[in-house]
């Protein structure tokens, strides 16, 4: 009997050894030519796109807690190519960026929507947006900030 149990174990390593090799991923099929092990393939940063914000900071001021701040940040594309954006990613769960899915052609302007939610907080505020985009760098952060202030109790 315990020779039957080892004999299954052994064979169940075998084939979960074999099947964990055939899935590994090859990075053979990855070439991009921003990372370091990049061969001497030269990119033309002239030709990339660029991201020009009217602001790369706005102050909401004083809000009362609980309210909900909303936001437009207004961008151009002053590079020569379209402007690709993949993400957008707030600091935290309180700060929802919305950003144009559609490519933004050289010298048009687009806009990342932000809503900020002052639920639960107190005090100074400085939140990010952190946009990754097909320029280089390949990320952008804006910021928000302002003054969260408790409602008064009577």
């Amino acid at each position: 009997m315990k020779r039957t149990l080892i004999t299954a174990l052994i064979a169940l390593s075998i084939i979960a050894c074999t099947n964990e090799k055939e899935s590994e991923i090859s990075t053979d099929l990855i070439n991009n030519p921003s990372t370091a092990s990049a061969s001497n393939t030269e990119i033309d940063k002239d030709n990339l796109p660029f991201f020009e914000f009217e602001e790369d900071v706005k102050d909401f001021g004083q809000i009362t807690q609980g309210e909900s701040v909303r936001t437009v940040f207004k961008f151009r594309n002053v590079g020569k190519s379209n402007l690709l954006i993949s993400s957008a990613q707030g600091s935290c769960g309180c700060t929802v960026p919305t950003w144009p899915k559609e490519p933004i052609k050289p010298g048009e302007y687009g806009n990342i929507e932000v809503v900020f939610n002052s639920e639960g907080k107190s005090g100074l505020q400085n939140k990010t947006i952190t946009l990754v985009a097909n320029t280089i760098p390949n990320t952008k952060v804006i910021a928000l900030k302002g003054e969260i202030v408790a409602p008064k109790s009577n």
